[in-house]
């Protein structure tokens, strides 16, 4: 099997490239707007939303080409999740990947703005995928539905609305799998999208992607209470902070590493269909369990 560090490298590198090439613009309206996009989205990390839909891609014979783009799009909504919930108003964070926040450096007005751009822009990237016209708008309508209300900023409001309370494992969950697990569905959707493919198929590929997103925020929150901040590029202990409700809080270290560990296992029992063809998902899923920032 081949070494899956090599194989996120690999990927991350191609996604980096692409990403540069969708934002060296024909038309700039704003210079410092493109600047302050740029500041985020291409300050490295590990593209693992891209990879994911890649992977995926590659498993199902899909068009790589467009997996490409279609992950490319969710890392810039990515982005600018992260640029947002770094604002005062939000989580209020000072480092990201290493680099100050987007606010401190560009201002808050136009980090909202950058974060807006690359929001807007993502469906413009979506919009001239070549593809099938039923399989973009599936991109399309999949993308706008975990990253929207039903998804990721769903599960923003329902974080800041946590702060302070203590939650049920129920109610914690309910964040987590919006906030953290709706990109990651989609991105593993989309590279379903991107392909030929079965109910079967989809189906076994939606529930790795549910596990997944809960076994990374199970290690996210495990990083936070035991990680560096010089590994993680971010300050570190900020959930215990904000006072938010957390695996390791609800459930102690060690159930949560248990817990962390029987998602990942849950995970790669869900591509057993697909035999020796997903044993690079499977490690992806080792790879996730096992990071350390």
């Amino acid at each position: 099997m081949r070494e899956i560090k090599n194989i996120l490298k690999t990927k991350a590198e191609e996604v980096e490239t692409n990403l540069e090439k969708l934002m060296n613009l024909k038309e700039e309206t704003a210079p410092r707007l493109t600047e302050a996009m740029k500041y985020t989205l291409l300050s490295g990390g590990k593209r693992i939303r891209p990879v994911l839909s890649l992977m995926t891609a590659e498993l199902l014979d899909g068009n790589y080409e467009a997996a490409l783009k279609a992950g490319s799009a969710l890392e810039m909504i990515h982005s600018y999740s992260l640029i947002h919930d770094d604002l005062p108003a939000m989580d209020d964070d000072q480092l990201r990947r290493g680099k100050k926040t987007n606010h401190l450096v560009f201002g808050e007005a136009e980090a909202i703005l950058a974060g807006d751009a690359l929001l807007t822009y993502a469906f413009e990237v979506l919009s001239e995928l070549e593809l099938d016209p039923a399989a973009k708008i599936k991109i399309i309508a999949n993308t706008a539905k975990y990253s929207g209300q039903q998804g990721m900023v769903g599960g923003q409001i329902l974080d800041l609305e946590g702060e302070n309370k203590k939650l049920s494992l129920a109610e914690m969950q309910k964040v987590h799998k919006a906030k953290t697990g709706a990109l990651i569905k989609a991105a593993v959707l989309n590279g379903v999208y991107c392909s030929d493919y079965s109910e079967k198929e989809e189906q076994a590929l939606l529930a790795y992607a549910e596990n997944i997103g809960v076994l990374f925020q199970i290690v996210d929150d495990l990083l936070d209470l035991t990680g560096e901040t010089e590994k993680m590029g971010k300050v570190v202990g900020r959930d215990e902070e904000l006072n938010k409700s957390t695996y390791p809080k609800l459930l102690g270290l060690n159930a949560a590493r248990a817990a962390a560990q029987e998602h990942a296992d849950q995970a790669k029992t869900e591509l057993n269909i697909f035999g020796d063809k997903a044993e690079d998902l499977k490690a992806l899923v080792d790879y996730i369990l096992k990071r350390q920032h």
